[in-house]
């Protein structure tokens, strides 16, 4: 697969960054070149290798699975612009 100038146009202008017409060519030997180096990953043999969660071995936190009401609603709307009577106060939307 190969990315041209008029692809890669259109990633940037659908991911919202601005691209000078001149860099457009550069942009797009940047994707063929993450696209390639995608190609040579998928040729790995990899049936052999575990799933894993990160790569340094260790044992995920547990915790009891208990149902609480956090107790942390001060905490919580300390952080909000408006709190009004323990809720987030948000400006009205609809009229």
């Amino acid at each position: 697969m190969s990315i041209d100038r008029a692809t890669a146009a259109k990633v940037a202008k659908l991911a919202r960054i601005r691209v000078e017409e001149a860099d457009l060519p550069a942009l797009a030997d940047e994707f063929n070149a993450i696209l390639g180096f995608i190609e040579q990953l998928q040729e790995l043999d990899v049936s052999d290798v575990e799933p894993m969660v990160s790569v340094t071995p260790m044992r995920l936190a547990r915790r009891v699975d208990a149902v609480t009401d956090g107790d942390r609603q001060a905490q919580v709307l300390a952080n909000a612009p408006d709190a009004r009577e323990g809720f987030f106060a948000v400006p009205k939307v609809v009229e």
